[in-house]
C-alpha cells in the first residue's frame, strides 16, 4: 500500500476521533475514489496514482465552486472550498511556472519536437515526468509556449 494512502487512512481515523465531520466526509470521498480505481483496474495504487485521483477531485471541486458561485449558491461553494482545502493537503509541493517551462523545454529538446504538431508526443512525455508535481493547465501552456516560441 502506498505511503500516501496510509497517510490518508490515518487522517481519516484522526478526523473520526476528533469528530470533524466535514474533514471526515472529504477524506472518505477520497478513499472511496481510490478504492474504486483499485477495484476497476485491479491494481494496488502507488503514490503517483493517488495524487492523480486527488488532482481529479480538486479539478471537480474547482469546477463546482465556479458553477455554484455563478448560480449565487455561496453555501454550496463554501462547502466545496472547504473540501478543496482538505484535498490540497495531499498534493506534493507544486513546481513554479518557470520550473515547469524549464522542464518542458528540456523534454522538447530531448524528444526533438519541432512544432505544434508534436504537442501530443510532448504532452505524453511531460505527463509522465511531471505527474503530481505541476498543475496540468500550467504544463499545457508551457508546452504550447515551448513549441511555438
Amino acid at each position: 500500500m502506498s505511503s500516501l494512502k496510509n497517510q490518508i487512512t490515518e487522517d481519516m481515523k484522526t478526523a473520526m476521533r476528533a469528530k470533524d465531520a466535514e474533514r471526515l466526509g472529504t477524506i472518505r470521498l477520497l478513499l472511496a475514489a481510490c478504492k474504486q480505481k483499485e477495484v476497476d483496474e485491479r491494481v494496488e495504487l502507488d503514490d503517483a496514482m493517488v495524487v492523480a485521483i486527488v488532482d481529479k477531485l480538486i479539478k471537480q471541486r474547482k469546477d463546482s465552486i465556479e458553477a455554484f458561485t455563478k448560480a449565487q449558491r455561496m453555501d454550496l461553494a463554501d462547502k466545496e472550498s472547504s473540501e478543496l482545502k482538505v484535498l490540497q493537503a495531499y498534493l506534493p509541493q507544486r513546481m513554479s511556472a518557470d520550473e515547469v517551462l524549464a522542464e518542458v523545454k528540456a523534454i522538447v529538446a530531448e524528444i526533438g519536437a519541432t512544432g505544434p504538431s508534436d504537442m501530443g508526443k510532448v504532452m505524453g512525455a511531460v505527463k509522465v515526468k511531471l505527474a503530481g508535481k505541476a498543475e496540468m493547465g500550467t504544463v499545457s501552456a508551457a508546452v504550447k509556449a515551448a513549441l511555438t516560441g
